[in-house]
């Protein structure tokens, strides 16, 4: 079994802090944003060893691109990530409604 270093981009933790805020703040809901937020960091370990196995993006330009996907186990969001030999390199964090592939597509052509 392959072991992976994971590295998370500030665009990928902003995100996540987004949404852990929104929750937090808006929604008012301080245990739920710890539970979002300790459902990340257990879906960024499972990448450590499973994240060569997981299926690539649907999007045509993100597969050929090497971009693949994770979703958190416990809640309804996904990182966005790419391998460079035994790195994965996590670049965004979206919830599984929106069309994340098409956004995140846009936001780095």
């Amino acid at each position: 079994m392959d072991s992976y270093k994971v590295i998370t981009s500030p665009k990928a933790l902003s995100q996540l802090e987004e949404y852990i805020d929104y929750i937090q703040y808006t929604l008012l809901n301080e245990q739920a944003a710890g539970a979002v937020w300790n459902d990340a960091v257990e879906t960024v370990n499972r990448l450590e060893t499973v994240a060569g196995s997981l299926r690539y993006c649907d999007d045509p330009e993100l597969k050929e691109l090497g971009y693949r996907k994770i979703v958190f186990i416990r809640h309804s969001y996904v990182m966005l990530y790419r391998i460079e030999n035994n790195t994965v390199f996590v670049e965004a964090v979206y919830h599984q409604l929106q069309d994340y592939e098409k956004t995140f597509l846009d936001s780095i052509s």
